[in-house]
């Protein structure tokens, strides 16, 4: 565009100082372009009012934005009349999703007589949340209560032993998904969606479907609270450590990781994890050299798992334990290091018999634990690898690494 142009002031937005593209105004009076005044919104912390910009007035939230289409039309002339100064055509813009539409539809959904109705209501949310490059349909549909819908209609078909339409619940609860108050409430008003995922995994249903519903569990988990996970069965922890062994799709063992880490602390369910056999599979999991994400959720729930001692006893029960966290330790990730860190000294601390002692000692342990010590890390990190050397320094004191440590640290 010429930069001699003279473009009217009324044509820019207070926020970008330029062109505006969709104009809205708000209910101080003031037009913004949309996507300017939705990422100011949208940037606004949650327990901060939100404010106008320009008047430093209220405004509510969601905020309401009425489409200024005089303005955008004579923006729109202006473009086409100053085309030949390199000035170009604004098109017309989709208008927003309306709330009205999204009721509808979950009308439609929570219909319980009349599942066609609920298959084509199923499939225009898909369709809505889908749409390229528009996260504001996803905003919409989150802020008007689809994720509640999802989670009833697929509690539901658990019930009535129906798959139609699963498909489509789960990828629309994978999109519009937010860890709002009222999802966290029907998450409590719904605990068979724990058994709902399981049922549609030893179903013969496709893997995207069986990914978007393990990423939806990994969300719901995230929300349900202790007493709704502790009364899981030790059933559904074997269950969905076999889908972890299958290895689905990458996406769907990052899923399963991440939910075993949500449900682990609360009461037994560590011990559940535990009594399923996790802590074998993990390791041999860790000893397929998978992505460093995984490696980084395996170490975690390795973590969680060995705090307690029939996990430490699977864990050395295991020849490769102690030399995977060995060799993984300062080659991955900080976290990977930190988790790592956490294993070998609850190992150290509370089972370090003679034989677990010379066993770190062999599988290179202690040679990284001093390297920690030297490396470039934080300094927690150091501290910890610390307390453990010190643990069993007069079992590890003929140890090469040691000595060599002790020399450079104090002379």
């Amino acid at each position: 565009m010429d930069e001699t142009i003279d473009i009217p002031q009324y044509f820019l937005c207070p926020i970008s100082l330029q062109i505006m593209k969709d104009p809205v105004t708000t209910v101080t009076g003031i037009t913004y372009d949309r996507e300017s005044i939705q990422q100011w919104l949208n940037t606004t912390a949650a327990a901060a009012p939100v404010l106008c910009p320009v008047t430093k007035q209220p405004l509510s939230r969601p905020a309401d934005l009425t489409p200024n289409h005089m303005l955008r039309r004579l923006i729109q002339a202006w473009c086409v009349a100053n085309a030949q100064s390199g000035v170009d055509r604004i098109p017309t813009p989709r208008s927003p999703l309306q709330r009205s539409v999204v009721i509808k539809l979950i009308r439609e959904v929570s219909n319980k007589n009349n599942i066609l109705l609920n298959l084509e209501a199923l499939k225009k949310l898909e369709k809505l949340a889908e749409e390229e490059n528009d996260k504001n349909n996803q905003k919409c549909m989150a802020e008007n209560g689809v994720a509640k819908s999802m989670i009833q209609f697929v509690s539901r078909c658990f019930k009535n032993v129906r798959f139609l339409g699963l498909d489509h619940a789960f990828r629309i609860l994978r999109l519009t998904w937010f860890p709002s108050e009222e999802n966290k409430r029907t998450v409590e008003e719904n605990p068979d969606f724990f058994q709902s995922v399981l049922w549609v995994l030893n179903s013969g249903s496709e893997n995207t479907v069986k990914t978007d519903a393990l990423i939806a569990l990994k969300n719901v988990a995230g929300v349900a609270s202790s007493a709704s996970t502790e009364r899981l069965n030790p059933s559904f922890f074997k269950e969905i450590i076999k889908f972890l062994k299958m290895n689905i799709t990458p996406q769907a063992t990052k899923a399963i990781l991440k939910i075993l880490i949500e449900v682990c602390p609360p009461g037994r369910n560590k011990m559940k994890i535990v009594e399923a056999g996790a802590v074998s599979d993990l390791i041999e999991m860790e000893l397929s050299k998978p992505e460093k994400k995984t490696t980084e959720l395996i170490f975690c729930l390795l973590a969680h798992l060995c705090s307690c001692a029939d996990g430490r006893q699977q864990f050395l029960r295991h020849a490769g334990g102690v030399a995977v966290v060995a060799k993984r330790l300062l080659r991955v990730s900080p976290a990977t290091d930190d988790r790592a860190l956490c294993i070998l000294e609850s190992i150290a601390r509370f089972s370090a018999t003679r034989g677990v002692v010379l066993e770190i000692l062999a599988m290179g342990g202690v040679s990284k634990l001093c390297m920690v010590l030297q490396a470039d890390c934080e300094g927690y990190l150091k501290k910890k690898a610390r307390a453990i050397l010190r643990l069993h320094s007069k079992a590890w004191s003929d140890s090469p690494c040691i000595q060599l440590y002790l020399f450079t640290r104090y002379t």
